[in-house]
């Protein structure tokens, strides 16, 4: 096997390894009103930009990623989480 064929095996390993890794995680989705001041992980409406921006907990238009299907059990002191912004 010639160097240049090895390094390509390599490549392709690689790349495998990265799609069964990627495969493995689980699905998420948005949720939102469930984070904690500053610990949103984007949207958190108007007056801020994105990640970490957040102003008050539970805020109801800024998001986490949570595993799928688990956003609506989330309880928190001011309600469920949700799927869509308020």
């Amino acid at each position: 096997m010639t160097a240049k064929t090895m390094l390509g095996a390599a490549v392709l390993a690689a790349l495998a390894a990265g799609a069964a890794g990627a495969a493995d995680k689980p699905k998420m989705e948005k949720c939102y009103g469930v984070s904690k001041a500053g610990q949103n992980d984007c949207a958190a409406g108007a007056g801020t930009s994105c990640a970490g921006t957040s102003t008050v907990d539970y805020q109801k238009n800024a998001w986490k990623l949570v595993p799928a299907g688990t956003c609506t059990k989330i309880k928190t002191p001011k309600g469920a989480g949700s799927l869509t912004p308020a």
